[in-house]
């Protein structure tokens, strides 16, 4: 039980960081472009993730046999799952873009299944049905839901995609969560280091970037949503089932909603009380449904992590 409450406590509060992202993204996402804002994000993040490394000692070594499975989960999650998610809400919106976190955690549960071979119990999946209706009911108000086709497209393929990474970074639980986190932001900002330059050096609009929002937003993004809520989200799976896990993206949206009616004067409804009552509801009845212990579930994914099973593997 213990494991769930600090496990419950960092997820909670990685979900709610990432709240505030979708506004930054808007603020920022007309002036610097998805890619470029995602590049200049992960730069900044660097800076600190480096910082952090020395002063906290951490190693920096990782394992020749799982230099793969670390450069699948980067360009799974990072990298595709970040540009799309940005992408998506520059075509859609702030409100909007945290429809991906509806999708996120029923992914989790299946790849949760494939993968790791977790429980797929009933409860899970109601839980995760009820969380799901109820960030629908928060994001899909008719009176602020805006969408179009490519952008709702690019939002799906942005919960797949990071209910993927989430899943791989079980199996590698055995290095520090900041070592993980800064290797995967590093191959993240190298991946999209050519055409981050070439815009900079050919499209960047310098003085629009210098309004207080703009370089601001990609301060937040940078050292708040990535450093802060990468580590938080990383460390926060160790504790308990992917599947159960997922659950705590709703809080993303609910956070979202509220900064959206407190700083940019956007409605909170009744739409918004029903969702959260929803998404409680479904976070109590999955947490009540147990868990596996992190010792149990590190000797399960070294076990599964064989010729068979390893997904870096292949």
């Amino acid at each position: 039980m213990r494991n769930l409450v600090i496990g419950s406590c960092l997820l909670s509060l990685a979900g709610s960081i990432w709240g505030g992202m979708f506004i930054a993204v808007r603020l920022a996402i007309f002036v610097i472009p998805p890619v470029p804002l995602v590049w200049m994000r992960y730069g900044t993040a660097l800076l600190a993730l480096t910082i952090l490394m020395v002063i906290t000692h951490s190693s920096w070594h990782i394992d020749k046999k799982d230099c793969k499975l670390l450069l699948l989960s980067a360009l799974s999650g990072q990298v595709l799952s970040i540009v799309t998610q940005e992408t998506g809400t520059m075509m859609t919106s702030a409100q909007t873009g945290s429809v991906i976190t509806a999708a996120t955690p029923a992914f989790m549960v299946v790849f949760g299944y494939v993968l790791l071979h977790e429980k797929l119990t009933a409860g899970r999946i109601i839980s995760v049905v009820l969380a799901t209706i109820g960030v629908l009911f928060i994001v899909l108000d008719p009176d602020n839901f805006d969408i179009n086709p490519l952008g709702g497209l690019s939002l799906f393929v942005a919960a797949v995609t990071w209910a993927f990474m989430s899943v791989l970074l079980k199996f590698l639980s055995e290095y520090p969560v900041i070592t993980v986190t800064f290797y995967s932001v590093l191959i993240a900002f190298l991946t999209l280091t050519p055409y981050g330059l070439y815009w900079l050096l050919t499209s960047a609009d310098y003085a629009a970037m210098s309004a207080p929002s703009v370089w601001g937003s990609v301060l937040y993004l940078g050292f708040i949503s990535t450093t802060s809520g990468f580590c938080l989200w990383n460390k926060g799976l160790l504790y308990m089932d992917a599947s159960l896990g997922g659950l705590f993206m709703f809080f993303q949206p609910t956070v979202g909603t509220f900064l959206g009616w407190l700083l940019l004067a956007e409605p909170v409804t009744l739409y918004f009380w029903i969702g959260f009552t929803l998404i409680a509801v479904g976070v109590v009845l999955a947490l009540r449904g147990g868990n596996t212990t992190a010792a149990e579930k590190l000797a399960r994914c070294h076990q599964d992590s064989g010729k068979a099973s390893h997904p870096g593997g292949a």
